[in-house]
Order: structure tokens, then sequence, then C-alpha cells
């Protein structure tokens, strides 16, 4: 599987399906301590059967990618949002899809709200665009990391320190509380392309508030509610799979 260059200063190893079909291509994002494939790998699989080409990096400091460790600055989102758009220019890859589970869900938000002229969609899951201060225990929780990072998670991502990476998750995530909560809220306003929001009802960190917070400034926005918790894709999938399509499919419509 190949890498990039980014002129962002990262080197993401992605996978990549139906390289020679010329529809509009969708970039899949992952969560917090996965890969493309590790967290995606059944919904590439299933829309690389539905005919589309698919392109899932790996963020820089996961899995194969580089720079290592991965670090969180205060505004790692964007950093990573600039990375993908990075990655597209590398590509030559002109307008997509983007969608993202979890953390990247959010940094799919950011990037349809930094440069709206590329994307022809966005969905996102486990994600809300807005962090409120309700958010602030929740995320604390995370330390130490030693009480949840498995060995595997270190081998995968070469961690060298489990609580060091929990803490500048942390560090990260409260700030953005602490600043007025805005992830994507301010770029929501430039969102020209569709956009879709999901949530399991049962997802304690992302409530169904936040996101609507977000939607608040998008032109042609929704949510969709999922019986389930954080991972709609894995716990809900064939619901999951009909509300992604329909949305995808609208848009390739307008």
């Amino acid at each position: 599987m190949p890498f990039v260059d980014t002129a962002t200063g990262a080197h993401l190893h992605y996978v990549e399906t139906n390289p020679t079909v010329h529809t509009t291509p969708i970039i899949a994002l992952h969560g917090m301590l996965g890969t493309a494939r590790k967290h995606l790998g059944h919904i590439i699989d299933w829309l690389t059967g539905e005919g589309y080409r698919v392109i899932g990096p790996t963020l820089r400091g996961y899995g194969e990618s580089l720079p290592k460790p991965r670090d969180f600055p205060l505004r790692f989102y964007d950093r990573d949002a600039d990375d993908v758009l990075a990655f597209m220019d590398a590509l030559n890859i002109e307008k997509a899809h983007i969608i993202g589970y979890s953390d990247g869900g959010e940094i799919a938000l950011i990037c349809a709200g930094k440069q709206p002229q590329r994307f022809a969609s966005a969905a996102s899951w486990g994600a809300v665009g807005y962090f409120g201060p309700e958010m602030r225990p929740v995320a604390q929780r995370m330390i130490p990391g030693s009480a949840w990072l498995s060995d595997e998670d270190v081998a995968l991502h070469q961690l060298p320190d489990k609580d060091a990476f929990a803490q500048g998750w942390v560090r990260a995530t409260t700030h953005m509380i602490d600043s007025g909560g805005d992830v994507s809220v301010s770029l929501a306003e430039h969102i020209t392309c569709p956009v879709l929001m999901m949530l399991g009802k049962e997802d304690h960190l992302n409530p169904a508030s936040f996101a609507e917070k977000f939607l608040e400034g998008v032109q042609d926005g929704r949510l969709v509610m999922f019986d389930c918790a954080h991972p709609v894709h894995d716990e809900q999938t064939e619901a999951f799979k009909e509300v992604l399509g329909a949305h995808i499919a609208r848009a390739d419509a307008l």
C-alpha cells in the first residue's frame, strides 16, 4: 500500500480502491487510535462494492504514518485537516466526498469548512463540531492512559508512553472546551455541500445538542440518530449504510 509526502510535513500511508473509476472519489477518515483499514475497513469495502473510488489515509502518527509519536497540539484537528487537504493536493484530487468517524469526523467537518469548493458532500459520525462544557469531565476520564490503552495500541502506533498520549489528547480537548468549544462551528457557514451528521443515542461524549449547534450554521445539513453508542457504523451497520449511501447519492445528483 502506498504513501504520500504532504506539503504539511506528514508522511501518510493510505489505502485506495477502484483507482480507475472516474466518479467523485470518497475520502474516508478514521478516529483516534485507528487506521483507515482498522476502523473503516468494512465501510471501505462496501463503498468499493458500490462502485466508488475510496481513499483512506491513515492520519499522522498512527499506524505506518509519520511523524511519530502521535501528538496533540492544542488545535490538532486543524493540523490534521491541513494534512488531509495537502494529501488531496498530492494526489491531484480536486473534489471529493469526505466522510469521517470520531476524530476523523471532526477533521472532515473542518476540511469542508476550510476549502468548501473541494467537497461534494461531508458526513461524520461520533463527531459534533462543538465541545460544550459538559464534555470536560467525560474527556478527563481518559487519564490515565495506562488504564485503557492496550498493548496492541502501543505496538500498532509505536506509542512510547500510554499516559503521555492520553494526557496530550485531554490537554488539547479541554483547551478547546475552555476556549468556547469551537472545533468547527465558526467554519460551518462556509460549507456549501450537503452535510450529514450521525450520532448514537448512547454516545455520551457527543450529545445531539452539540451537533445541532454546529448545524445551525450549515446551509444544507441534517442529523440522524441511531439506537447505539459511539461506533454507529459497527453497531448499526445496515441502517448506517442506508443513510450514508442515500446522502452520497443525493449529493452526486445535485
